[in-house]
């Protein structure tokens, strides 16, 4: 192994990141061919629905994905990474693994079953033919399985942000998407998760899953922080356990459909908001080297959360538009929250050497 691969950490088994996806896509392409031509022989396939091309495709682009990315973080590599100590890696590593794992190839799964409702939707009653059928799956299938590998290759703060907004925005407009009641926006963002179709297990398992994934986020974003002395191990504990009962709480508005766990669901989500609003506030004390444009900019986002609670209660709008806009305003501090984190660890080196 050269001197740059071993700097990088980028080379497994001898191969670049690139050839490494690039086989991963190609051994997915002639499983998924070869399992789709068994299941489409001789029939004519509808786009979406029970038994449909598109409900193929999800299943095993999401099979691939998981796979896929679970192999690219697991083969031997070597890595300068400093997220946190060997010990800290060593006991986190299986629960990292299953959350990523998991979230990758239920962002293949919503995806593909988005993009099979939009198909169907504009090619309304077209069939397709086994020989056409087998190649759209078999690609989309190894799509899947060379974005999950290089993703799996490069998981940092900053690709843990992109992957939670992809999955987010996926997850959600497929719920949305196959929703069989129009209304739904009438009640609240919930109800995408009380329906009898496909729209409520994409709605739950979207939600279950982001939980999964800031819980995961709990320890990859916390573990650089500074940990030299004894307040600022308490600062970095009490920031992942923030996190981590922001992500429980997200987890259980899924488990919990309001229909049937009213107090439970609404307790869940008040303890989310809560949990949101106390990592925000906390923050100066937390991470007192995180940039101050950021802070304030939390201090804005609880202050809009609040703002929006005063509009409900007065009858301005409707729980659905106070969900939606809060859920962007948590999301988007979370993702921001990554992004700033990586670059407050690049930063600190350079401070420490002055």
């Amino acid at each position: 192994m050269s001197a740059d691969d071993r700097r990088t950490g980028r080379r497994l088994w001898g191969i670049d990141d690139e050839s490494f996806a690039l086989i991963s896509g190609a051994v997915a392409f002639v499983i998924g061919g070869a399992v789709a031509a068994f299941v489409f022989q001789g029939r004519e396939l509808p786009i979406d629905g029970r038994g449909s091309m598109g409900d193929f495709t999800a299943i095993s682009g999401a099979v691939a994905a998981a796979v896929a990315f679970a192999l690219a973080r697991t083969v031997p590599r070597h890595t300068d990474r400093a997220e946190a100590s060997a010990t800290d890696r060593a006991r986190y590593r299986w629960f990292d693994l299953v959350a990523l794992s998991l979230a990758h190839g239920a962002i293949a799964l919503l995806g593909w079953i988005g993009i099979a409702t939009v198909m169907e939707h504009s090619f309304f009653g077209a069939t397709l033919y086994t020989s056409p059928a087998v190649v759209i799956a078999a690609a989309a299938t190894a799509l899947s399985a060379y974005l999950a590998s290089l993703s799996g290759m490069n998981v940092s703060p900053r690709q843990l942000s992109i992957v939670l907004a992809v999955f987010l925005v996926v997850g959600m407009t497929t719920a949305m998407l196959s929703s069989t009641d129009p209304l739904w926006w009438q009640m609240n963002l919930s109800a995408l998760g009380i329906t009898h179709d496909i729209s409520s297990l994409t709605f739950n398992l979207t939600v279950i899953v982001s939980g999964v994934l800031v819980t995961t986020i709990a320890r990859l974003g916390t573990a650089t922080l500074p940990s030299s002395t004894t307040v600022d191990r308490r600062r970095q504990v009490a920031a992942r356990v923030l996190f981590v009962l922001l992500g429980v709480f997200l987890a259980c508005v899924g488990l919990f459909p309001v229909d049937r766990f009213f107090l439970l669901h609404n307790t869940v989500a008040t303890g989310m908001a809560v949990a949101f609003a106390m990592l925000v506030l906390g923050l100066p004390w937390l991470i007192p080297s995180m940039p101050r444009a950021f802070v304030i900019l939390g201090f804005v986002y609880v202050g809009v959360v609040i703002v929006l609670a005063v509009l409900f209660a007065t009858g301005v709008y409707n729980l659905t538009a106070i969900e939606l806009v809060s859920a962007i305003v948590i999301f988007s501090w979370i993702i921001l929250f990554l992004r700033n984190v990586e670059v407050d660890r690049g930063r600190r080196p350079v401070e420490t050497e002055r």
